[in-house]
C-alpha cells in the first residue's frame, strides 16, 4: 500500500522559501512531503481542487490528509513530521493563529527584500526528484486529485 504524503506549495522564486524547501527535504527522513512551486501549472491545477487562487503566492500552503493548511499552520505541521527536534516547535499551535500569523505576514511581505528572489522557478535536481511535485510522484503517493 503506497503512504498518503503531505504536498508543501512554496514561492518558488522565493530565496527563503527555496531555502526552507531544501531544510525540509533533508529534514524529511521519513519521506512524508512532495514539494510544488506555487507557480507551477501542475501545483495551481491541484490547488484549484483546494479553491486557492490561481495567483495566491502570499505563504507557504501545506495539503495533508485531504485538508489545507495556510502560514504558521502550515509551517507548525510540516515542523512535526521532520527529524530532530524540530518537531517540538508543533508545541506553538497552543498560540492562536492571530497571533501567529502577524509574525509569518511580516516575513512574508519583506522576504524578497530581505532575502531576494529568483527570475525562474528552482528546478529540481536528479538527487530531489523524488521529492518534487509530478503527475507521476503524485499517483504514486495515493493522493486523489
Amino acid at each position: 500500500m503506497t503512504k498518503v504524503k503531505s504536498i508543501i506549495f512554496f514561492d518558488g522564486v522565493c530565496n527563503l522559501c527555496n531555502t526552507s524547501i531544501d531544510f525540509v527535504i533533508q529534514r524529511d527522513k521519513k519521506n512524508h512531503f512532495l514539494v510544488g512551486a506555487l507557480q507551477e501549472s501542475f501545483s495551481k491545477q491541484i490547488l484549484a481542487k483546494f479553491d486557492v487562487r490561481e495567483d495566491y503566492l502570499d505563504s507557504i500552503v501545506l495539503v495533508e490528509a485531504g485538508e489545507i493548511y495556510y502560514k504558521s499552520t502550515a509551517a507548525l505541521k510540516i515542523a512535526r513530521n521532520l527529524s530532530g527536534l524540530w518537531p517540538t516547535l508543533y508545541v506553538f499551535m497552543i498560540i492562536p493563529t492571530f497571533l501567529r500569523d502577524p509574525i509569518y505576514d511580516w516575513i512574508g511581505a519583506n522576504r524578497y527584500r530581505w532575502f531576494g528572489k529568483k527570475n525562474t522557478c528552482r528546478i529540481a535536481s536528479p538527487a530531489e526528484k523524488a521529492k518534487f511535485l509530478s503527475e507521476e510522484n503524485l499517483n504514486q503517493t495515493g493522493f486523489a486529485l
